[in-house]
């Protein structure tokens, strides 16, 4: 589990809430809870005081929740190849 030091010692070097989970190998959202103290659920009215310490303040904490899958390795000719398989699976399965 990261503590609150790396969490905020990262951020102050620049990074992001989605960069810092990824170096820290925990999502986006315990990054924020971590430095915040508040749920990036929008459980906490996150708007209404500042956050601490100068922390950044995300355009929606929620998309932290569940933000999109992270491939380094991700190439455009294979999404298009399971993009077309795809279509075409459903068009088989409609006939």
């Amino acid at each position: 589990m990261a503590t609150r030091e790396e969490v905020i010692e990262l951020l102050d070097h620049g990074h992001t809430y989605e960069t810092a989970a990824r170096a820290l190998g925990i999502t986006p959202g315990l990054v924020y809870m971590t430095a915040t103290g508040r749920p990036a659920d929008g459980s906490h009215d996150r708007f209404s005081s500042p956050l601490p310490h100068g922390l950044p303040q995300p355009d929606s904490p929620q998309r932290l929740t569940e933000p999109p899958p992270f491939n380094p390795t991700r190439k455009a000719h294979v999404a298009a190849w399971v993009r077309e398989r795809a279509r075409r699976d459903l068009r088989a399965a409609a006939r």
